[in-house]
C-alpha cells in the first residue's frame, strides 16, 4: 500500500530520510533507506534515490508504508524529566536514565513521546541524541524553523556540549584525544580505528582522590559512544560502562548500574538568527543525578 503525505512547513527544507523518520516511527532506517535506493519513494511523482534530499513545503512525497501513530501518545506528564527552559520555540530538558530519546515503536515512552504528550503536538523533534542511560540536557526544537536552525547549530559545531563523567584512575590534569572512532552497526560498537572518523575530546580532571576522578568532558566532535570510547581509550574508561569500561572496576561498584556519564552543559552562541533569539549567547546546565551525586560524594569528589 502507498502512502501520501504533504510537506508542510515545518518539514520545508529539511532532509528526505529525516522527515520519514519523524513521520514513520514503526519503520526502520534501514527499511527507509532500502526503499530510497530502490525507488520505491517518490517526490511530487518522481523516484528519488538519495536520503539527503531536501524537501520543500508542498512536496507530494508518496511512501510504500501505511502511515501510522498519527495519535498523540497517552503520556500527558513529564515524569521524572525536569524542564530546565521552555520558550516559544525550543525545550530545554534534564533527562533521567533509563528512558530513550525516541520512541523505538508507535506509542512507546521517550522523552519526545512525553514532549508531544505534553503540548499535544507531534511537531518537537530532539536536535541530538542521548544515549538510554546516559542523563542530562537535552534540546528539542518546538516547530520546524527552529529545528534547521538547531541542526546548522549542531552540524557547525557552534553549541558547546560538556559532559561530566566519573572515570577510574587519576585523569591527568588536561588531555586531548584525537582518535578516530569507527562503529559497528550491527553490534552498536564503536573502536578507534584509522578507518573510522576523526573524533576529537577535550578531557579535564576536576578532582581526584587517585583511584577515581571527575571528568569534564568537551566533545569537540559529535561521534556515537565518544565520550565512552574516549575515556576507555587513555585508560580511564567510566564507571559503570558494561560496554567500554573496566571490568574488575565495575565488579567493585556493584551499586552502579549504569555508565556514571551526564550532560551536563549547552551554550549557544551569540549569531543564532532570529527563531532561536531567545537561546541566543545563553548557557544552560542540568542537575546532576542521584547516583553521581552520591558516587562523588562518598569519593569527596568535588565540582
Amino acid at each position: 500500500m502507498t502512502t501520501t503525505i504533504t510537506i508542510t512547513q515545518d518539514d520545508d527544507g529539511r532532509r528526505l530520510d529525516r522527515t520519514l523518520r519523524t513521520a514513520f516511527k514503526s519503520v526502520t532506517l534501514g527499511e527507509i533507506m532500502k526503499a530510497i535506493r530502490k525507488g520505491a519513494v517518490r517526490i511530487n511523482g518522481t523516484r528519488v534515490r538519495d536520503g539527503g534530499t531536501h524537501l520543500s513545503a508542498g512536496d507530494e512525497l508518496a511512501v510504500p508504508w501505511v502511515k501510522g501513530g498519527k495519535v498523540i501518545p497517552k503520556f500527558t506528564g513529564w515524569g521524572k524529566i525536569s524542564v530546565i527552559f521552555r520558550g516559544d520555540n525550543v525545550l530545554i530538558l534534564n533527562k533521567p536514565a533509563g528512558i530513550l530519546v525516541q520512541p523505538d515503536e508507535p506509542g512507546g515512552d521517550s522523552v519526545i513521546s512525553r514532549v508531544w504528550g505534553v503540548l499535544g503536538t507531534r511537531t518537537p523533534a530532539a536536535v541530538h541524541r542521548l544515549d538510554r542511560n546516559t542523563t542530562g540536557i537535552l534540546a528539542v526544537a518546538l516547530h520546524g524553523d527552529s529545528l534547521r536552525a538547531l541542526e546548522e547549530l549542531f552540524k557547525t559545531r557552534r553549541v558547546s556540549k560538556i559532559y561530566l563523567a566519573a572515570v577510574t584512575g587519576r585523569l591527568p590534569e588536561e588531555i586531548t584525544v584525537d582518535a578516530p572512532l569507527l562503529k559497528d552497526s550491527v553490534n552498536n560498537m564503536v573502536k578507534v580505528s584509522a578507518d573510522g572518523m576523526r573524533a576529537v575530546t577535550r578531557i579535564t580532571c576536576l578532582d581526584s582522590d587517585g583511584e577515581y576522578s571527575l571528568a569534564r568532558i568537551e566533545l569537540l566532535t559529535g561521534r556515537t559512544h565518544q565520550a565512552r570510547v574516549h575515556t576507555a581509550h587513555i585508560g580511564h574508561p567510566i564507571i559503570g560502562d558494561r560496554k567500554y569500561g573496566s571490568f574488575s572496576a565495575n565488579k567493585l561498584m556493584k551499586s552502579v548500574t549504569r555508565p556514571l556519564l551526564h550532560a551536563y552543559e549547552l551554550a549557544f552562541p551569540e549569531n543564532v538568527g532570529e527563531s532561536l533569539s531567545e537561546i541566543a549567547g545563553k548557557s544552560f546546565t542540568a542537575d546532576l543525578p542521584g547516583d553521581m551525586k552520591e558516587f562523588i560524594g562518598k569519593r569527596g569528589l568535588k565540582l
